[in-house]
């Protein structure tokens, strides 16, 4: 026997005819422990540790079980084989164990089996008892920049107040507990006339702890003897730097949806419709400030200009609430019905989570980075800058602020230890082994920001925001926009910024749509991909960069960067973009460029030519890479860097015909990848929402039927006036390879149009879904990117019996009985078969008496002496019948022992997977001779 948590064949003979269903499906309860045997008697791979097969309520689950409990997270959990996504586990109220029903697998090979959050590996944690003789040295950090001519992070002149109200809760479709509609106040005292207000939304965490312990837990409500935490209430400090400028701030409280928001979009529209019924609230009271809550009365508020602000999974419910109070998503779906009375200017998303990679394009938007983020480790919030890129008019600004030294959780003070009222925990130290250092992340290490620092750069960065996506100051940009000036009240932080869109034309975008780009000297690289296309290879290479986070697909056709690896100075890459294009008006050529982590003097000589082959010498530029570690990695991040066009238009170039952008290292060696470049001006220019054309992806479920085959059309839903532009991304159900086009959408289109033909049969199987992805391209936002049609399968599942071949035997041979099926399935069915004590005090097969490879799948360590099998920790056995099959062999090889013994004897009984018996007991007997 082998047991599944070290066995590769049968895991893959089973997962290989496995069906697709979308994430962050449930999983069922725990069941008792049991090990897996298999019929295959030389398996050559091993799963690794911590990893096994749980047969569960009629199903098999792949799991993976962490040393220890996982905070709960912004970030998913993840499982992974050779690069690809096998699926999202459900996790247990254990927090250490997840689980992934096998039919749910998305690949058809599991070799290099990992389990992720964020693009780090969770399952293979260094060894704890051992660290480094001396810590490396700290990486050098970013000088300091000069200060700007504004600093919003000052307080403002007025008093404030603070209160808060507690509506009742509503229900949200998809969710069966009810969310609670509570918000604390912070408001401006004796503030004139109306004011903008800003609201703050917390990201997934635990929801309630127990006084006086360290045990929290993510249900809702919250269990007798334990408290909710107030998770809204973190960002008090914000509030109120906010209202002593004259904003109305409120944070809500989202707990509910934190404990039920594994769904397949991470409860992203979940926690739009709160905002939403939020801000309705608000409205009323606007309309009729009788019935405002006391915490309200006496505050006046303009809805015409809102700034919402989220943190981790509140990013994500803060970009789809812009997107719903815009282009409406479909009623169904929607857990607020009325139209849109508020008009919001812009977001801030502070390191958040993006999982459908849907941004908005139209409203501005500023994205805090964190760079010793513990939590959603591979900065992924990144996509809200880059994801605009081209898909509409590209006036809206939108900001990445790159913080070094700061971590997750720390921007909200009831995630923060020592400041919150529940227990809580430094993020990045989740993944840092006891006595060892790093030297960036750890507390106390240079580059690393206390708690107290951290929050106040946090709220210098929203206030900057508010300061220019709602009051409209423009002096602020530069301190967001890749000017390279920074806010005094941030410091002591160390903080990057770059930026698109605002007063921003597109020179050379490496993804556009129209494709057609040329690159000499360097190569047109894959974001999102594994193998030589990629950008940085799966080892990671020099580090992880955030602007090539993963998606829903192992490949994403389209979503590309140039990169430059040169081995001597003078070598020179041209990109020749599609068509040439403009920089008339504009001051400056603006380029993103990403380095390597820890590198210095990187330098770039920047040329362009026209159409008429003239040449201008535009300047040099440097880089120096951010600093990273091997756990803070996440560094590969692109800055702006500026050359003027003045050269270009000194020598006559055409700058309305520019056709070649050029650049030429300096440096003997390095690498370097260019995200895209632009002309840039200086100032913010109004941005409205265009009129983009919404699509949601739907899913249909369907019983498979016994005969015949049958037609059905994934559902999907669009609205808008305008024709517009998206990539469709289909998974084969059977080689989990998918398969992309561009697809025109909106009127005068035909639209997504994806049929599945479902065939009938009358034999047990898994459901099998066919998945349908989508991601905006040009004139469109993205709703629900994930969906298709999912067959459930309507037949029964066989039945189980067993019957003896070989039950009296001499020591030194195997046991042997065959269990047989009532008939074959298309899924493989796994036997239980449980070790019983055996009665009448007879003698028992001790785990001496069989062979020691088959009984270390019953046991931790082979005990000495030995025990009866019946008291082994994990007596209960699993025999995987293969799809196809009907019948599988239950095999306990014996061993002959020196010196005489007496007749022993196996009793064993098949189990349902509750434990409930089915049919009588059976037994072997050993002998020593006939």
């Amino acid at each position: 026997m082998i047991r599944a948590r070290k066995t590769w064949t049968t895991a893959v003979a089973v997962l290989t005819v496995a069906g697709v269903t979308p994430p962050g499906a449930y999983a069922a309860p725990v069941p008792h422990e049991m090990r897996t045997a298999t019929t295959a008697p030389d398996t050559v791979g091993k799963l690794p540790p911590g990893w096994r097969i749980a047969a569960e309520n009629g199903r098999n689950h792949l799991e993976w079980q962490a040393p220890e409990p996982l905070p709960v997270s912004g970030a998913r959990v993840e499982f992974r084989a050779n690069g690809a996504l096998v699926g999202v586990p459900h996790r247990r109220d254990d927090g250490r164990t997840f689980r992934l029903p096998l039919e749910e697998v998305r690949t058809a090979g599991l070799e290099n089996l990992q389990a992720e959050a964020a693009g780090r590996r969770l399952d293979d944690t260094p060894d704890k008892s051992t660290s480094r003789a001396t810590d490396p040295p700290a990486p050098k950090l970013p000088p300091q920049l000069p200060a700007g001519t504004v600093d919003p992070g000052e307080p403002g002149s007025y008093a404030t107040t603070t209160g808060e109200y507690s509506l009742p809760s509503i229900k949200l479709p998809g969710l069966s507990t009810p969310i609670e509609m509570r918000g604390v106040v912070v408001a401006p005292a004796n503030a004139p006339g109306k004011r903008p207000i800003a609201l703050f939304l917390h990201g997934r965490h635990a929801t309630c702890y127990v006084p006086g312990t360290d045990d929290t837990d993510e249900n809702w409500p919250c269990a007798k003897g334990s408290k909710p935490i107030p998770n809204h209430r973190g960002y008090l400090r914000d509030q109120k730097l906010l209202a002593s400028q004259g904003y109305v701030t409120v944070s809500i409280s989202a707990n509910s949806i934190s404990s039920q928001d594994e769904l397949d979009d991470d409860g992203a529209q979940a926690r739009s419709s709160l905002i939403r019924n939020h801000l309705g609230s608000w409205a009323d009271w606007t309309a009729n400030p009788d019935t405002a809550p006391a915490a309200v009365k006496g505050t006046e508020t303009d809805l015409s200009k809102v700034l919402l602000v989220g943190h981790s999974r509140g990013g994500e419910g803060v970009n789809r609430a812009v997107m719903d109070s815009l282009y409406p998503p479909p009623v169904a779906q929607d857990g607020y019905r009325s139209k849109a009375r508020w008009n919001i200017r812009g977001t801030v998303l502070i390191a958040p989570t993006i999982l459908g990679h849907n941004p908005v394009p139209d409203v501005p938007s500023l994205t805090i980075l964190a760079g010793c983020d513990g939590d959603v480790s591979d900065l992924q919030g990144q996509v809200y800058t880059d994801g605009t890129r081209g898909v509409s008019q590209g006036k809206a600004l939108h900001s990445s602020v790159y913080m070094v030294g700061a971590n997750h959780n720390y921007f909200n003070t009831e995630w923060t230890p020592g400041q919150a009222q529940a227990p809580a925990n430094d993020d990045f130290l989740d993944w840092v082994p006891p006595g060892v250092h790093d030297p960036l992340c750890s507390p106390g290490a240079a580059g690393r920001l206390t708690a107290d620092q951290q929050h106040q750069a946090g709220a210098t960065y929203i206030a900057t925001a508010a300061r220019l996506f709602v009051a409209g100051d423009d002096r602020v940009r530069q301190l967001v926009d890749g000017t390279g000036r920074r806010a005094p009240s941030a410091d002591p932080a160390r903080v990057l910024t770059h930026a698109v869109g605002g007063n921003r034309n597109a020179a050379f975008l490496p993804d556009a749509p129209q494709g057609g780009a040329e690159v000499t000297g360097a190569r047109l690289c894959d974001a999102a991909a594994t193998g030589r296309t990629a950008c940085i290879g799966e080892t990671g290479g020099p580090g992880f960069s955030p602007h090539f986070a993963s998606w829903g697909t192992n490949h994403e056709a389209g979503r590309r960067a140039v990169a430059l690896d040169w081995k001597k100075p003078g070598t020179t890459a041209q990109v020749t973009p599609g068509k040439p294009f403009t920089a008339t008006g504009a001051q400056s050529l603006a380029l993103r460029i990403a380095v390597p982590p820890n590198t210095s003097g990187t330098r770039f000589d920047v040329h362009v030519k026209d159409t008429h082959g003239k040449r201008a010498e535009l300047g040099t530029v440097r880089i120096d890479g951010l600093p990273g570690t091997d756990r803070a990695r996440s560094s590969v991040w692109a800055q702006e860097v500026r050359v003027p066009l003045t050269p270009a238009t000194q020598t006559g170039l055409d700058l309305d015909k520019i056709a070649h952008l050029q650049l030429t290292p300096l440096s003997s060696s390095g690498k370097a990848w260019l995200m895209d470049a632009w002309s840039w001006k200086p100032g913010t220019p109004a941005a409205s929402a265009g009129p983009l054309t919404r699509v949601d992806i739907g899913r249909l479920t369907v019983k498979e039927g016994d005969t015949g085959s049958r037609t059905y059309q994934v559902p999907v839903h669009t609205t808008g006036k305008n024709a517009g532009t998206v990539r469709l991304y289909v998974i084969d159900p059977d080689t989990y390879k998918a398969t992309s086009k561009l697809v025109k959408v909106g009127p005068g289109t035909t639209g997504i149009d994806v049929k599945v033909q479902i065939e009938g049969n009358m034999r047990h199987g898994p459901d099998r879904s066919h998945d349908v992805l989508v991601k905006a391209v040009q004139g469109v936002v993205v709703g629900s990117h994930i969906g298709g049609v999912t067959a459930e399968d309507d037949d029964p599942m066989p039945t189980v019996t067993i019957e003896p071949v070989a039950a009296d035997v001499l020591k030194g041979t195997s046991l042997k009985w065959r269990i047989t099926l009532s008939e074959p399935a298309d899924t493989e069915i796994q036997a239980l078969t449980q070790i019983v004590p055996v009665p009448g005090g007879r003698p028992e097969l001790s785990t001496a008496d069989v062979d020691q490879e088959w009984v270390s799948e019953l046991v931790d360590e082979i005990p000495n002496p030995a025990i009866p099998l019946s008291g082994a920790p994990y007596g209960t056995l699993v025999h995987e019948i293969p799809a196809g099959e009907a019948s599988a062999d239950l095999l306990i090889p014996t061993i002959r022992l020196q010196g005489s013994e007496p007749v022993k004897y196996i009793r064993l009984q098949l189990t349902d997977e509750a434990g409930q018996l089915l049919g009588a007991p059976f037994e072997g007997t050993v002998r020593e001779t006939v």
